[in-house]
């Protein structure tokens, strides 16, 4: 069965940064597409960055500029790397990995609290 584990999350002043982690349980070559979504309190959640087994790369408009989604060589974890952090940017952040058909996993979900 395939997990994903998130971790990284903290808490952090406005204008710090953070590194976000997800490793998963098998290689990120079995998925398509990989990304990184958040859920504020009472707002949707929502897809952040987006990064595809080519390596094609894709980001809301919110974080463009400030967050860089990435892997490692090896392929065996997602990153996602935050500058810039802004108070609307706390969330709970999770990992997610499309499968080859409908299969579609998630992570556990990590706090990210950006406050003074």
């Amino acid at each position: 069965q395939v997990q994903l584990v998130e971790s990284g999350g903290g808490l952090v002043q406005p204008g710090g940064s953070l590194r976000l982690s997800c490793a998963a349980s098998i290689s990120i070559f079995n998925f398509p597409a990989m990304g990184w979504y958040r859920q504020a309190p009472g707002k949707q959640r929502e897809l952040v960055a987006r990064i595809t087994r080519g390596g094609s790369t894709a980001y809301a408009d919110s974080v463009k500029g400030r967050f860089t989604i990435s892997r490692d060589n090896a392929k065996t974890t997602m990153y996602m790397q935050m500058n810039g952090l802004k108070p609307e940017d706390t969330a709970v952040y999770y990992c997610h990995a499309d499968g080859v058909t409908t299969r579609e996993y998630w992570g556990q979900g990590t706090q990210v609290t950006v406050s003074s």
